[in-house]
């Protein structure tokens, strides 16, 4: 899902947070990995001005995963310097209308018909990525998964996730083991 993937490019490591966004090289990287699902080519570089814009809008779509969530805690990764609620819609809600993206059927000679989005018009490279990623954050939020997206409890960790079962409470196993390791060590430490 684009739009998890997109506020996960804020995340925790052993040695604190990483901001995959935090330079143009990072944001170049990140999108070209996400090429599909943003409409752009192979060749795609970023330029700084595109950068800043993507990790405003990516602020505002974690103030509304931050919203969506209550009354359970928001990511602890930037929940004090979120923007507020109003801002944040209005502003993902402008990306989405700034370039109307429309259904496309592609069918190969060899394969089976598959839709792509794509922008209805022509667009600069900023409005183009910053729509895609609007309209995947505004599709999460008002679908069946809001209602199962969930902040992961774990030690260090600031990332959203969507639940896929009753049992989970994770975002990972890895996030589940260390949770459990961390319980276990306080419980003995108070011993």
């Amino acid at each position: 899902m684009l739009a998890l993937e997109f506020v996960s490019t804020v995340r925790a490591t052993r040695s604190g947070p990483v901001d995959t966004l935090s330079d143009v090289a990072g944001m170049t990287a990140w999108a070209r990995e996400h090429a599909a699902g943003l409409g752009i080519g192979p060749g795609f570089t970023a330029t700084e001005d595109l950068r800043r814009e993507v990790v405003e809008l990516r602020q505002a779509v974690r103030a509304l995963f931050a919203r969506a969530v209550a009354p359970d805690p928001a990511s602890g990764a930037d929940a004090h310097r979120l923007p507020g609620f109003a801002e944040s819609l209005d502003l993902v809600n402008a990306a989405a209308l700034a370039v109307p993206l429309a259904p496309r059927l592609e069918w190969p000679d060899a394969g089976a018909p598959v839709a792509r989005t794509v922008p209805a018009t022509e667009a600069a490279w900023s409005p183009r990525i910053r729509a895609a990623l609007a309209a995947s954050a505004i599709a999460l939020l008002a679908g069946p998964e809001r209602e199962r997206l969930r902040t992961c409890p774990a030690p260090r960790c600031v990332l959203y996730f969507v639940k896929e079962h009753a049992r989970q409470e994770w975002c990972s196993v890895g996030c589940g083991n260390r949770a459990r390791a961390a319980r276990h060590y306080h419980q003995h430490k108070a011993r």
